[in-house]
């Protein structure tokens, strides 16, 4: 006698998973963002005291503007992205308010007072951060501007070759009194660009192409994937040749082919970027005299004061540093003027090394090791490949231009002219940093937003297509 055939079995449903509560934690962020106002408001005084023995007048102006921008900002990621990482603005306005503290300092010992146009930039960087945040509701839409944004990109970045050179570099716009650098706003661009390039074409980069001899390991792209790449380079050495920029060409490449790792997943591109950086930056160096004596400089800093003519810029910043020692000789109390007409822009980095010292230098890289690390954090959590790249992009253009003025500075590598995030004198700069902090923003809330009932039921399914956010992402 056989047993009965078992019944067939029915398709189950997917069951649906009930969105994850996240903390959306914008009381955190208020609490920080009183301690990143306080904190340089302590800075002002120490430095009126230093300098003067008395609190400066203009305590309560600056503390009250700063705390205005602060809330501004802070009430729109309130409305906007209420599930946003709360340590992103907290450390933008504190590394923000430092520089403007770090530059009033320097305008007590100089004629030119930069500390109030810079506050001005300021400003407008937190309002075009609070317009962005407003009115940018979806991020994916930056995509299908992409190639617009590349030509606008493109334009920038030539215009500035039309202008006479400041300082050795066709990097600047001066018309009617005022400056600013295109360069600054062009790798926002690019990096969008790139992010949506490589999203489109990140299976031909990874599984097309032809093997290098024998080496099974070893994969060239097609010619239709590896063209941008060879463009990107051409482009960024012509920048290199035309405009004598050594910091912007280094930045744009190496943005592009941290891209393409992350698109890829492979590690020979790091060792072509490398190497055609390596090979750009010498054919360039050995002919540009402009490009050629940072290079001198950076291999002989000490050459001017040995020859009699008195210690140049970069000898001026390595004994800031030392004079700082560990804990720095206070607020108001160093002599990294004496570096001379960058001590506000280039060097600025040598003034916070002198006085506050190895202790207060290292704390200020881990802000920016912090702000990059947590927009790297909100690239892993979006699972759209063009905000995973736009993410990685954006962190990296903080952590390529803090490793290159940084490095620098301290003669690790051949000086450039590029300016530090938030804390050197530079409008363009300032208010590009704000446009970076607010899109990583809009980007964390993405990630970290809860999926509805129903996306997240398709996104717990075998065969449900993933959402851009993900549930319950701390």
């Amino acid at each position: 006698m056989t047993a009965p055939a078992p019944a067939p079995r029915t398709a189950q449903p997917a069951l649906a998973v009930p969105a994850v509560p996240v903390p959306r934690r914008r009381g955190v962020e208020l609490a920080l963002l009183v301690g990143a106002v306080l904190i340089p408001v302590y800075g002002y005084c120490a430095v009126g005291l230093a300098h003067d023995g008395a609190v400066p007048r203009g305590t309560a102006g600056f503390g009250g503007a700063l705390g205005g921008l602060a809330l501004a900002a802070h009430l729109a990621v309130r409305l906007r992205a209420p599930c946003a990482d709360p340590l992103l603005l907290p450390i933008g306005v504190l590394l923000n308010g430092l520089g403007l503290v770090l530059i009033h300092r320097l305008d007590l010992e100089t004629p030119d007072a930069a500390a109030p146009a810079q506050l001005v930039w300021s400003g407008l960087g937190v309002a075009l951060f609070t317009a962005v945040v407003l009115l940018l509701r979806d991020y994916r839409a930056l995509a299908r501007y992409a190639y617009l944004g590349v030509v606008a990109a493109l334009v920038l970045m030539i215009v500035p070759s039309l202008f006479p050179s400041v300082n050795g570099a066709r990097i600047w716009i001066r018309v009617a009194g005022l400056s600013f650098q295109p360069g600054e706003f062009a790798k926002v661009l690019l990096a969008v660009f790139f992010a949506a390039y490589l999203a489109d074409n990140r299976a031909a980069l990874a599984y097309t192409g032809r093997h290098v001899l024998r080496f099974r390991r070893l994969q060239m792209p097609t010619g239709r994937v590896l063209g941008p790449v060879l463009a990107v380079w051409t482009i960024s050495l012509g920048v290199l040749v035309v405009e004598r920029d050594l910091g912007t060409s280094l930045l744009f490449f190496g943005l592009f082919v941290i891209l393409l790792y992350v698109a890829s997943g492979r590690t020979g591109w790091i060792a072509v970027g490398l190497l055609l950086s390596a090979a750009g930056a010498f054919l360039v160096g050995s002919l540009e005299p402009h490009v050629h004596s940072r290079v001198a400089d950076w291999l002989h800093p000490f050459a001017g004061a040995g020859t009699g003519q008195g210690p140049g810029q970069l000898a001026q910043s390595l004994f800031a540093f030392s004079a700082g020692g560990l804990l720095g000789t206070g607020l108001g109390e160093g002599h990294s003027v004496l570096i001379g007409f960058a001590a506000k822009s280039d060097f600025i980095l040598a003034t916070a090394g002198e006085e506050l010292g190895l202790t207060g230098l290292t704390a200020l890289l881990l802000l920016y090791g912090l702000l990059v690390a947590r927009g790297y954090r909100a690239g892993l959590a979006v699972r759209e490949p063009f905000g995973r790249l736009l993410a990685v992009g954006l962190a990296s253009i903080v952590a390529l231009q803090v490793f290159v003025i940084a490095g620098g500075v301290t003669d690790l590598i051949p000086l450039t002219g590029m300016a530090m995030p938030f804390l050197a004198q530079g409008g363009s700069s300032v208010v590009t940093n704000w446009v970076i902090v607010a899109l990583l923003i809009l980007l964390s809330d993405a990630a970290r937003r809860p999926l509805p009932a129903a996306d997240a039921g398709r996104a717990a399914s075998p065969t449900g297509r993933a959402a851009p956010g993900r549930a319950g992402t701390p």
